[in-house]
């Protein structure tokens, strides 16, 4: 794939520069830098079919202006443009104020993002490579894209930048029960590279995206929210190849810095679709806008809130972590409201090395609508394929594997389930019961037989005797030899 030989030639480009050190540095360079080859390659196709079009970026800043040309700026020059100049006037971009300001977004975007290339030369040698990529080209952009989910799963091999990314295979399956229209208002307040609403937009393209009109209901409804830059960054990007014009729905800030009860009726959303980070702490403070669940757990505050911010009828997939469900405190009093609140009608989960390598602990997603009170829960139990032992990078979870929980299912009314050795209910009465402890093990599992536990302690003594033997023989014997 020439798409693909491309990129890798850039990166063994950038592994040359002293500036850019490891593939964090190396994946935020390549996407600021992509970002502004991508919006140009749009802004000239919008030019030319919607009049009176103008790009967000000033003229001297364009892509076209300053990088297009081969043989232009290189050297220290090249630096000295974009370092004092390029990356000032981005930063500062005057608004206009206007619904759909694209300026916006270039804003977000560059407001925390840096160059890391010290050699002008090779920063050159880059932007030449990324020039034989035309985006407007839709088989080289669909090439571009499938490389590009490449590249968001590469993060999982950069540090801690592994948060940012959930398994496409986890998000498609999860999309697909939701299964979101055009026009139905979908929420991520934990949006990261923007998996959930890059799946949501192929979904319904798909399925019911089929005039301009309903492309535009799709967009409208379209909201994201990410606190890092770098995910952002990514994310926004994400949305451009996607097609998505107006990608400002994707906000750069912590979804959790608002108090709870400041999120009115107006924001109510239809559906969300997330995968919170988990094991996080926030910062001081951000507790206190949670004052009936106080408490610094990031995953524990995003689901207070997801529950919050569901309309009447509106319905979630959300990942969590093994310790949501059997957590106690906080975690008890959310679960008890969750339940009161919500119809949690299934917890899908999965074995502990989906999200390997950068996390090795067991995950769940949890499906649930809002308006009702939650009389059953369905759990169903997500085995790693005969014949091979867990997930890795190498053999990771593939959106077929989740098949057999499809078709158990029961369609979108969820009617037909039926117990399963993958599959088992439970009411809320149990739930309550147990101090609204979600941690049900399956049923039809099978114990390991480790037998009977006086025989196994006969069998330990019996042991540990004959060791003890074994070790006076060998005293003995070196004794015997010390004395010759």
């Amino acid at each position: 794939m020439i798409v693909r030989t491309t990129v890798k030639s850039i990166q063994d480009i950038m592994r040359q520069d002293v500036g850019v050190d490891g593939d964090a540095q190396r994946i935020s360079q390549l996407t600021w830098l992509f970002f502004l080859k991508i919006i140009d390659d749009q802004d000239q196709e919008l030019e030319l079919t919607k009049e009176g079009y103008r790009s967000p970026i000033p003229e001297r800043f364009q892509w076209r202006a300053w990088a297009a040309n081969p043989e232009g700026l290189t050297g220290q020059p090249m630096l000295d443009f974009v370092n004092n100049a390029l990356f000032p006037a981005l930063k500062d971009l005057q608004l206009t104020g206007k619904a759909g300001d694209r300026r916006r977004v270039v804003r977000d975007v560059f407001q925390d993002a840096y160059n890391y290339m010290k050699s002008g030369q090779l920063l050159r040698q880059v932007v030449n490579k990324i020039n034989q990529i035309d985006f407007n080209n839709l088989d080289e952009r669909r090439h571009f894209g499938e490389f590009y989910e490449q590249l968001l799963n590469d993060l999982q091999s950069a540090g801690n930048a592994g948060e940012y990314y959930t398994p496409r295979a986890v998000t498609a399956f999860m999309v697909d029960r939701i299964d979101p229209h055009p026009g139905e208002a979908l929420f991520d307040p934990a949006c990261g590279t923007g998996g959930f609403l890059t799946c949501a937009i192929r979904h319904m393209q798909a399925h019911y995206v089929h005039t301009p009109k309903q492309r535009e209901a799709m967009q409208g409804g379209l909201r994201g929210v990410e606190k890092k830059q770098l995910p952002h960054m990514l994310c926004v990007t994400n949305m451009l190849l996607h097609g998505i014009e107006d990608p400002s729905f994707v906000e750069h800030k912590n979804t959790l810095a608002r108090p709870l009860i400041s999120w009115g009726k107006d924001e109510r959303v239809d559906i969300v679709l997330t995968n919170p980070p988990f094991g996080g702490r926030e910062e001081d403070g951000i507790e206190n806008h949670f004052p009936t669940f106080r408490t610094k757990e990031t995953a524990d505050l995003f689901l207070a809130l997801i529950v919050r911010l569901l309309k009447r009828g509106g319905r979630a997939a959300v990942v969590l972590p093994d310790g949501t469900l059997f957590g106690e405190g906080v975690k008890t009093r959310l679960k008890e409201h969750l339940m009161e609140e919500c119809n949690l009608h299934t917890i899908v989960r999965l074995p502990n090395s989906v999200f390997k390598p950068y996390a090795s602990i067991g995950t769940n997603l949890l499906f649930f609508e809002k308006g009702t009170p939650t009389q059953d829960i369905w759990f169903y139990e997500h085995n790693v394929p005969k014949g091979q032992k867990a997930y890795s990078m190498t053999k990771p979870i593939r959106l077929e594997y989740f098949q057999d929980c499809i078709d158990w299912w029961g369609g979108t009314a969820r009617e037909g389930r039926t117990p399963t050795p993958q599959a088992w209910r439970v009411t809320a009465e149990e739930v309550k019961a147990r101090g609204y402890n979600l941690d049900f093990k399956n049923p039809y599992s099978l114990a390991e037989d480790r037998g009977d536990p006086e025989t196994l302690l006969a069998d330990l003594a019996q042991a540990e005797g004959e060791a003890a033997g074994l070790r006076d023989q060998l005293k003995a014997i070196l004794a015997e030899a010390l004395l010759r």
